[in-house]
């Protein structure tokens, strides 16, 4: 009931309601703080000031003067037409709601009338105005003033009630000693319980079972219900309310009826009125519930949500730090490969410098050795002797100048580094590190609307969530064989629709669809289930046909313009169930002998049907009938066709065998047995002949699937 509050307080003083009235807005407002916003007009009362005075005002008619109110920011919203007037200049203030709260103005004491309150008097001065402090209409009130307003009797006693409820503590009325703190109140019993007595006083079984118990503080409020009291006409004190005006919807009096303006609307009687609007509301109140109850439910998800959110924050956190972490770790790997190339570099430059000023240090000894030893050669005055040795000298001061030639002394190593970090394009995608899509993909929605199954063909369509805003890359769709066996991947691609031709006809097919993209493939959609038709609808397929077969009424009907048999195939292939086909003959010219039976999808087709190992026919003419495959004939059995004659073709998968009828009866016995794969219905003919097919047949009543007896004969 906390949550009741807020519906007990005055917009204006912020406190439980005292002496609540009702404006014509359906608000209330204390009548104290209505006495504390009047504001007086300026002008003369209007005539609209009946129309705006809180009796005799429908909901109606209050609606049509709103309707010609004005609404701006400038005004406040309030207009100057129909009875409402324009926004008082006075200064407005705000209620402890925050609801603006215009003060009243200085009485002129030859414009005042008198309005009892609390046993005294107050003055309220003459063509004054109201302002509801929740919608901001603005009423000019009549002669009366706010005793014009209605009380809301039924407010007031409900924070009555729950003022008494909050008093205090209730007690258990059975506790003999230091009674506790009452948790229950029986409503039949009319008596408070603690949980102990309760138990040893009211057990939940018999009669008591049947018993209503509710809170303490709502069964005070239930027990502590002060008796009805009978309203008042606001146009005559002396009458009480009996009637109720459908036309106003508001209560009335019989002298309202006798002399006021509803004598000519329609009235009920007020009782029935009563429970009439008690039922609508309770009826409202379970639509309010529901929604309250989505409400909580909502709430608790979202409640949920937050936490989700911070434990994935907090998750998302992390794992964002160890990448970065690891992109750290693997910079300062790399820095330090880097630094061991540098020094590398660094100490082979030094060992080459270092050992061309080792040669070259020794290459200058033994020249200076040599130059001083032919200074001192030349200091000797011995001509024979010098010329001696001169020869010598001189070839190895010319070798050793010639040592000292062109490279000799350049330095062999530069003392710059011929390193360049390319760091650009690490700091360009250092810069381009941001956050992307690295989750799987969420389950797609099966649009079951849009799903559905015809023929032996299944449709499925399919979205991601609405919520997701992962990316897509693809879909994979799976179907199991129809029988219960393991999924089958069947369509993978971007579409979000698709159709699977090929199914087996009167199966019971399991759909679902994944989503994928680069970071792996996401969950499983819901499980769809769908269902083949059960009987087969289908046509002459022209697509695989002989250039000389002739289609016409919607691929049904097939000729020829050729005198060779030439063969046909329908647009469906069977491999599970029973099927039952028919054939009429249109036309049949110079006893020809047409073929009916199945083949496979790559059966010859310039010849007659069953002659190759891929057709299992009964060919027949206007005598007689053999059954033929890979060009073996078998079983004549007489009686042949005419034109209008039927051929019947059962393809029984489930015993594996082609019977074969003419005109509803069993043509011979059972043509072929050991039937397994998937077969096309086929006819071969010629010019001579004009063939009408029929499909969507049931089984003919005269055979019965699965049983056969050891003749081969169908019973």
């Amino acid at each position: 009931m906390d949550e009741m509050e807020e519906e007990l307080k005055c917009p204006v003083c912020g406190s439980f309601y005292r002496e609540p009235i009702i404006l014509p807005c359906s608000h209330n407002i204390c009548l104290a703080c209505a006495r504390n916003i009047l504001v007086q007009t300026p002008d003369a009362e209007s005539p609209q000031s009946s129309r705006a005075s809180g009796s005799g005002v429908s909901d109606y008619d209050y609606l049509d003067l709103d309707k010609m109110s004005l609404y701006s920011e400038a005004d406040s919203g309030y207009g100057s037409y129909g009875g409402f007037v324009s926004a008082p200049t006075t200064p407005c203030q705000k209620s402890p709601n925050g609801v603006r709260v215009f003060p009243p103005t200085v009485p002129q004491p030859q414009q005042q009338h008198l309005l009892p309150h609390h046993g005294s008097l107050t003055p309220i001065p003459r063509n004054s105005c109201i302002t509801c402090p929740q919608c901001h209409r603005s009423l000019i009130l009549d002669d009366r003033g706010l005793r014009g307003f209605p009380k809301n009797r039924v407010l007031e006693g409900v924070v009555d009630r729950y003022q008494q409820s909050k008093a205090a503590a209730l007690k258990c009325q059975l506790c003999e000693k230091s009674p506790k703190e009452a948790t229950v109140m029986c409503e039949q019993c009319d008596v408070f319980y603690c949980d102990p007595c309760r138990l040893r006083c009211h057990p939940p079984r018999g009669p008591l079972a049947k018993h209503r118990l509710v809170p303490p503080a709502q069964g005070r409020i239930s027990r502590r219900a002060s008796p009805r009291k009978i309203s008042t006409c606001t146009e005559h004190e002396l009458e009480n309310l009996s009637m109720y005006c459908v036309q106003c919807k508001m209560p009335v009096c019989y002298q309202c009826l006798e002399e006021g303006k509803h004598g000519t609307h329609e009235v009920k009687a007020l009782g029935a009125m009563w429970k009439l609007h008690k039922g609508q509301l309770s009826q409202a109140l379970n639509g309010l519930s529901d929604r309250a109850t989505e409400a909580k439910e909502f709430l608790v998800q979202l409640k949920n949500m937050v936490q989700h959110i911070q434990e994935n924050g907090v998750e998302f956190e992390a794992c964002l730090v160890a990448q970065c972490d690891a992109l750290i770790d693997a910079l300062n790997r790399r820095k330090a490969q880097l630094l061991s190339q540098v020094n590398k570099e660094h100490e082979h430059k030094l060992k080459v410098v270092r050992d061309q000023i080792s040669h070259c240090t020794v290459k200058l000894r033994q020249t200076t050795g040599l130059m001083e030893y032919c200074l001192e050669v030349i200091k000797e005055n011995d001509p024979s002797g010098f010329l001696q040795i001169s020869d010598a000298l001189i070839r190895r001061v010319h070798m050793t100048e010639s040592q000292w030639g062109k490279g000799t002394l350049t330095p062999r190593m530069t003392s710059d580094f011929d390193l360049t970090l390319d760091s650009g394009p690490l700091l360009q995608t250092i810069h381009q590190l941001d956050f992307v899509q690295m989750k799987v993909p969420a389950a797609p929605m099966l649009q079951l609307e849009e799903c559905c199954t015809q023929n032996n063909s299944a449709t499925l369509s399919w979205k991601q969530p609405p919520l997701s805003t992962i990316a897509v890359d693809g879909y994979i769709l799976e179907l199991d064989d129809g029988n219960g066996g393991p999924f089958r991947e069947v369509y993978v691609g971007t579409e979000t629709i698709c159709t699977v031709d090929g199914l087996h006809f009167n199966s019971t097919y399991k759909s679902r669809v994944k989503a994928f993209n680069a970071s792996g493939v996401g969950q499983y959609s819901k499980t769809l289930i769908m269902q083949t038709s059960e009987i087969a609808w289908f046509t002459f397929d022209p697509a695989s046909a002989h250039p000389d077969i002739i289609f016409s009424n919607d691929n049904l009907t097939v000729s020829c313009n050729s005198y060779d048999d030439r063969v046909v195939l329908g647009n469906t292939a069977f491999s599970r169930g029973v099927h039952y086909w028919e054939m009429t003959v249109d036309r049949y010219d110079n006893h020809p002998d047409p073929a009916f039976g199945i083949a496979r999808s790559d059966v010859l087709k310039d010849v007659m049907l069953g002659k190759d190992d891929k057709a299992w026919a009964m060919y027949v003419d206007n005598n007689r009938s053999w059954f033929m495959h890979n060009n073996s004939h078998t079983n004549r059995t007489d009686g042949g066709i005419t034109k209008g004659a039927t051929i019947g073709v059962l393809l029984d998968f489930t015993r594996g065998i082609l019977i074969f009828l003419v005109n509803d009866e069993q043509q011979g016995p059972v043509a072929f047995e050991g039937l397994e794969g998937a077969y096309y219905p086929a006819i071969s003919l010629n010019r001579n002949v004009q063939v009408t097919l029929h499909t969507g047949l049931p089984i003919p009543d005269f055979y019965t699937p699965g049983e056969a007896d050891p003749t081969g004969s169908v019973c």
